[in-house]
């Protein structure tokens, strides 16, 4: 793809996004984004061959912010525990502070979650690497008991979905459970090595 159509492709997905958040992404039609770019729709399908593909390049970089901060600190040269704290604690404020200031957005998320988009499911798999990579440094060292990095990395996850998943972040709000400290903290007890 030469640097125009990858122009054109990125102005697409600016102006889905942009209408996603100021209309909602089941109220967004291909028209509309093509009308705010001044193009017709079926220039827009040249370069995307349905609006689901629209929606998972929004997906895509929506999730890939997140993907990059959590990288920062998986690469960073100290303990597991400490990163994988940091990490889950990244996350956790990065997706509330989404559900809170973008609603519109997380509709888009929870359909994806729902229907399986490739995008979504292609995050968890590049989440679920940054924390597996993490757990085995940790296994590898000592840090943490000689686990299983992809089990313990699924569990990880289970545990700390309600501070991820836009919808239990809502409906879990006002419902007695660990706050995202504590929950961090058992996970981290939970992988830690016995002291010797």
């Amino acid at each position: 793809m030469n640097q125009p159509e990858r122009d054109t492709r990125r102005s697409i997905v600016d102006a889905a996004e942009r209408s996603f958040r100021e209309i909602g992404y089941q109220k967004t039609t291909v028209a509309d984004i093509a009308k705010s770019l001044r193009m017709s729709p079926a220039n827009v399908y040249r370069f995307f061959d349905s609006k689901k593909a629209i929606n998972e390049a929004v997906l895509e970089r929506f999730k890939g912010e997140q993907e990059v901060a959590l990288a920062a600190i998986a690469a960073q040269p100290r303990p597991a525990a400490g990163r994988l704290r940091d990490m889950l604690a990244t996350s956790q404020r990065i997706n509330a502070s989404r559900y809170s200031d973008h609603v519109r957005m997380n509709e888009m998320v929870c359909a994806a979650m729902e229907e399986s988009w490739d995008a979504i499911l292609d995050h968890i798999e590049r989440f679920d690497a940054l924390i597996r990579g993490v757990v085995a440094d940790g296994v590898a060292s000592g840090e943490f008991r000689p686990v299983d990095p992809v089990l313990a990395t699924r569990c990880v996850r289970t545990a700390m979905i309600r501070f991820q998943h836009p919808l239990l972040i809502s409906q879990c709000e006002t419902m007695p459970g660990p706050a995202p400290d504590e929950m961090i903290d058992f996970i981290l007890a939970g992988l830690a090595a016995p002291p010797r």
